[in-house]
């Protein structure tokens, strides 16, 4: 009974109810955004153009320098930074458990191999990275994305490396060892389930962290194509206007922050649900 009431009180903490309003909210608004906005994100209406917000229903976060809505644009720009958010978190989710739980496991030759790999990867900046890589396979959504995951899976081959080497010595490996159990057998099905916790974790605070990433990369003209909507390149477009039409930089930004602070908050308490004995006290 106390265990279930523990339980349940999770889900009452301020974390959760923010981190996952906001996050529920924002991606409603991104899944649904063609019926929100049938007219697109693209429409241009250059009689209503810089139309200031909250003077209309029909703009209520006014136009940018064309006239096109700035609501419908945050809204579609939503859809590219999840998309980059999320994909490149998988991809680097999938190469790095990969990595690390060879590493981990066989140590030896690969462990050797693959870590140093990690740490010369680790030592090189990631803004110089980005720049080599797109200087040589040019800047794209697809691009991107790839960029995300080559700079990112170190992060989960250490992570999990570490928690490999600390379980392969411990009683049910040996046991699954000792009578004769394949390896990849004992890599999926009795380490990778021990490793999932810390994984999903890192993922989400991951997935925030790329949303910025990208958003950065295309606010520097080195992210997404300029001519489809995104929230780093709405910060581009709109920086010459801060002026006289600060809403157009405003409200993307404002959904960068809004995003990021509801996937971090949900990543604190996945954090504090998964590691009981590493909560922080408030």
């Amino acid at each position: 009974m106390a265990a279930t009431i523990s339980r349940r009180s999770r889900f009452y903490s301020f974390e959760f109810i923010v981190g996952a309003f906001i996050t529920v909210v924002i991606c409603l608004a991104v899944l649904f955004s063609d019926v929100l906005f049938p007219g697109g994100a693209e429409k241009i209406d250059l009689m209503a153009r810089l139309a200031k917000p909250f003077a209309s229903l029909a703009h209520p976060f006014g136009t940018d320098p064309l006239g096109r809505d700035v609501l419908a644009r945050v809204v579609a720009g939503g859809k590219i930074s999840l998309t980059v958010g999320l994909t490149s978190v998988i991809g680097g989710v999938v190469l790095g458990v990969l990595v690390g739980l060879a590493a981990g496991y066989y140590r030896g030759i690969w462990d050797m191999l693959l870590m140093r790999f990690a740490d010369i990867q680790l030592a090189m900046p990631f803004i110089l990275l980005a720049i080599t890589f797109i200087a040589i396979v040019g800047g794209s959504l697809t691009n991107t994305i790839i960029l995300l995951i080559v700079s990112q899976w170190v992060q989960y081959a250490r992570l999990v490396r570490g928690s490999v080497l600390s379980l392969r010595e411990r009683e049910f490996i040996l046991s699954a060892r000792a009578i004769g159990v394949r390896d990849w057998r004992i890599i999926f099905q009795h380490l990778l389930p021990n490793l999932i916790g810390p994984v999903i974790v890192l993922m989400t605070l991951n997935i925030a962290n790329n949303i910025l990433l990208e958003s950065s990369l295309t606010f520097l003209g080195l992210g997404v194509d300029p001519t489809i909507p995104s929230w780093g390149g709405m910060l581009a477009d709109g920086r010459t206007y801060l002026q006289t039409a600060w809403w157009v930089s405003l409200f993307p930004g404002v959904a960068i922050l809004l995003t990021v602070l509801g996937l971090n908050l949900l990543g604190d308490w996945l954090r504090d649900s998964l590691d009981p004995t590493g909560r922080t006290t408030r």
